[in-house]
């Protein structure tokens, strides 16, 4: 167990690793390029490295050179690997490899943990297969095979309402179809701004996707992925807890390099953080946030930024009046059951937290010291240390897993507590 430390004001100026959600779409785009291309300030976070780790078991060369990272692509001729990819529990790194291993000269065999078994994959194993692509489930588990051999292509009517990631994971690879691939999308998609993210890193990459994620996509067969000189952004999402410390405790925080206008999706969780009470501004540095205690509970409609949902429900703790989190569904399927995971350990401090199919509300009361579980989601393990900023006695078990977005996590949250 890790014994948080409550302090006064959060205050200062601090880092945050490069984009994970970037980082992963450049690395499959860069791999299937014909060339090498470099992501600067790309992330070390683990799901990234096991990312780095696929892409090379199926004979990518990524290689480290400082802050950059340099990527043999290969066209989209891709190998079989001897020994199952492993995955653990990252989502995205599993989806994108499982399509991708399509284009490889035998079988695939991908391997996660036992947490990525009981997450939604269904959606895509069926556009796959519908592409043309021969992927199978070895049993319940979170053990997969894709045949490779090749996409087919074609047109495929596919659900993203769980993940936008299965939607991504199928325009990545579309490009290197024998023909033309047609999403032809069914209901809303879960966290758009990722599929928006999608499309804008395969056009830099010099693939030009038609349609809009409202209805249908078109990618033409024959295009080729460019190499490119990609510069990876501050990843926003660990950039929302370094905020909300200034926002809870009336600090004052600067995260270098972020800018208002980010093409991530947690971008918006500034807005969230004004509407809260907390001045925001851009600066020389990056974006500062200045606490303005006490917060003011907020009714938002979180689907597009999902990421950011533990770290407003954690301020709206310390809010006035209630809190109402909508539309976020999806989060059941992430590394835990979000929104239950989150109200059963916050529930141990004395919160009042209800918990609706689709959101939830939180409803300010006295807190008091606790021992709370991480649940190994590295998200809640973040959410939860801002709570012990401000409240004496909380522990976590599990602090390490905050290694699967944002390594330096515990460094810069000591650096703001001076």
């Amino acid at each position: 167990m890790k014994l948080l430390v409550p302090i006064t004001r959060a205050n200062g100026t601090v880092r945050v690793p490069g984009s994970k959600s970037l980082t992963n779409r450049a690395l499959v785009c860069a791999a299937l390029a014909e060339g090498e291309s470099e992501l600067h300030d790309a992330s070390d976070a683990d799901d990234t490295r096991l990312m780095r780790n696929g892409l090379d078991q199926l004979g990518i060369a990524v290689r480290e050179s400082g802050n950059t990272l340099r990527v043999a692509g290969k066209g989209g001729r891709l190998f079989a690997p001897r020994f199952p990819l492993p995955v653990g529990n990252a989502g995205t790194t599993f989806r994108f490899l499982l399509a991708i291993a399509a284009l490889a000269d035998g079988p695939v065999t991908l391997e996660g943990d036992e947490r990525m078994a009981e997450r939604p994959n269904e959606e895509l194993l069926d556009a796959l297969q519908t592409l043309g692509v021969d992927v199978r489930q070895h049993g319940s588990g979170a053990r997969f095979t894709v045949a490779g051999g090749g996409v087919r292509g074609g047109a495929v009517r596919m659900s993203a309402v769980r993940s936008s990631q299965f939607l991504s994971a199928i325009l990545m690879v579309a490009p290197c179809a024998e023909q033309d691939v047609v999403l032809q999308i069914e209901g809303p998609v879960s966290s758009r701004a990722y599929a928006e993210m999608t499309l804008d890193v395969m056009n830099q990459f010099g693939v030009a996707v038609e349609g809009s994620a409202d209805g249908e996509l078109r990618v033409r067969s024959g295009q080729h992925y460019r190499p490119s000189h990609f510069l990876v952004e501050p990843d926003v999402s660990s950039a929302t807890y370094l905020w909300a410390a200034a926002a809870i405790t009336g600090g004052q925080v600067t995260v270098r390099g972020t800018t208002l206008h980010s093409r991530q999706a947690d971008s918006t969780f500034l807005e969230v953080m004004r509407k809260m009470g907390a001045h925001v501004e851009p600066c020389a540095d990056g974006v500062r946030v200045t606490g303005k205690t006490p917060l003011q509970g907020v009714d938002v409609d979180m689907n597009g930024m999902p990421d950011a949902v533990p770290t407003v429900a954690v301020a709206a703790l310390f809010a006035v009046g209630p809190t109402r989190i909508r539309n976020v569904a999806h989060l059941r399927h992430k590394e835990s059951d979000r929104l239950e995971g989150f109200a059963g350990q916050v529930r141990k401090l004395g919160a009042n937290v209800v918990v609706h199919e689709e959101g939830m509300e939180i409803h300010p009361a006295a807190l008091h010291a606790a021992d709370l579980s991480t649940l190994n989601d590295h998200r809640l393990a973040m959410s939860f240390a801002l709570i012990g900023m401000k409240v004496p006695g909380v522990s976590i078990d599990n602090p390490s897993c905050v290694s699967k977005s944002f390594p330096g996590f515990w460094q810069e949250i000591t650096a703001l507590q001076g």
